[in-house]
């Protein structure tokens, strides 16, 4: 499923090449996704360009689109592709090169059933992806998750209508952190942070869906990291369209107790 996934992203990035920050990107009324957001041309594209690739390989499964819902492909399918082919639609719209493809493969009906992602930059062309027990990669080579000391500390905070007593709450971090970032896509970054690029990433909104979360939560864990709930416990979640997440994803256990160190009592 990781090589169908993989090929998926690649037409997606065929199919919407040149449409970010140009008028195609938003063009026609597509109405209100399942997600609850409005759909963007450029993010129907994608979606479609996703649903033809599995058709065209016979692959029998349930789509869990942001945009287009649950859709059956195939006969009597089995498992999910957990689909959000425009993470970044707001990056993507503008013309901001941070937006992204995030493909999962679950078994089941659960975040934890997850057993291959891929994550492919669509402006770069870049492509994170990880399998179950088996390891994740970048283009085919391994990666890992930051080891030891980094010259800086970096922490991502996505704080995109945080609520004011949210924002209080996150506020010690900034002078906990040599630098904190916010590239405005969710999966894109849990995969920089896979990578080593990033030591934690923090959203705490309660507002990330599970398509934005699947492929990122596995490439994470597979490169040696974690991604934890507000509980502290390993994030899990049904894949219903309902469930809105709070999530840590850190480089390691140490990562994490120095994250909720510098948010202070309030963590």
């Amino acid at each position: 499923m990781v090589d169908v996934l993989r090929g998926a992203s690649a037409l997606v990035r065929e199919r919407v090449r040149g449409m970010a920050g140009t008028p195609a990107a938003v063009r026609g009324d597509h109405g209100i996704g399942a997600g609850g957001d409005v759909s963007q041309n450029i993010d129907v594209t994608a979606e479609r360009a996703v649903i033809e690739h599995l058709k065209g390989l016979g692959v029998s499964c349930t789509v869990l689109g942001e945009e287009c819902g649950r859709v059956p492909v195939g006969r009597d399918p089995e498992g999910y592709v957990v689909m959000d082919a425009i993470d970044g639609s707001a990056n993507a719209v503008r013309g901001v090169p941070l937006y992204c493809c995030s493909l999962a493969f679950a078994r089941g009906e659960t975040l934890g059933s997850v057993s291959d992602a891929v994550v492919t930059s669509l402006d770069t062309g870049q492509t994170y992806s990880a399998v179950r027990g088996r390891g994740a990669w970048l283009d085919g080579s391994p990666i890992s998750v930051q080891r030891g000391q980094p010259a800086y500390r970096i922490a991502g905070v996505n704080m995109s209508g945080a609520s004011p007593a949210l924002v209080e709450r996150l506020r010690p971090l900034f002078a906990g952190y040599s630098h904190v970032r916010h590239f405005g896509a969710n999966a894109l970054e849990m995969s920089m942070l896979a990578a080593g690029l990033l030591d934690v990433l923090i959203d705490l909104r309660g507002k990330i869906r599970v398509q934005d979360a699947a492929a990122g939560c596995l490439i994470v864990r597979e490169a040696g990291g974690l991604v934890v709930g507000e509980d502290m416990a390993d994030l899990d979640s049904s894949l219903d369209y309902s469930v809105r997440l709070s999530f840590i994803a850190a480089s390691s256990r140490s990562a994490l107790d120095g994250a909720l160190a510098a948010m202070g009592p309030a963590a």
